[in-house]
């Protein structure tokens, strides 16, 4: 049974900036802190942490959500892709983030989880406190 995971914060920043943000190669480098690349369309591809993550953007709703088939390079030979929504909601102290990831493998859901709290969420809230 695939695995799957939700996390969410509130970052200092509007749908729109963390929106856009997401989908700029640059910009999604500096808040991990690791190359990435994106194509911000519909059926674009993307990488992320030194090509460690792929996929292809499959869905954009601007300001408001983003779906993403996602991978990483250690999913085991012969499984499918996950799926990443990217939620965001206007909220008082700027917007919240939400992560639906679903489809993981089986038993890696909750290094997912721990990896998103630790290489996105944190980063991204400091990130935009300085360059909101």
């Amino acid at each position: 049974m695939p695995d799957a995971l939700t996390v969410s914060a509130v970052l200092p920043a509007s749908p729109q900036r963390i929106y856009n943000a997401w989908l700029s190669g640059e910009e999604h480098a500096a808040f991990t802190g690791s190359r990435a690349e994106v194509d911000p369309s519909i059926g674009g591809r993307f990488s992320a942490w030194d090509g460690y993550i792929t996929g292809t953007t499959q869905e954009l709703e601007p300001d408001r959500r983003i779906v993403q088939a996602w991978r990483a390079a250690d999913f085991p030979e012969g499984s499918p892709d996950a799926r990443l929504e990217v939620l965001l909601e206007p909220d008082e102290q700027g917007a919240r983030i939400t992560l639906v990831h679903t489809n993981l493998p089986e038993g890696q859901g909750p290094g997912y989880e721990e990896g998103w709290l630790d290489y996105y969420l944190k980063p991204m809230v400091g990130y935009f406190t300085i360059f909101h």
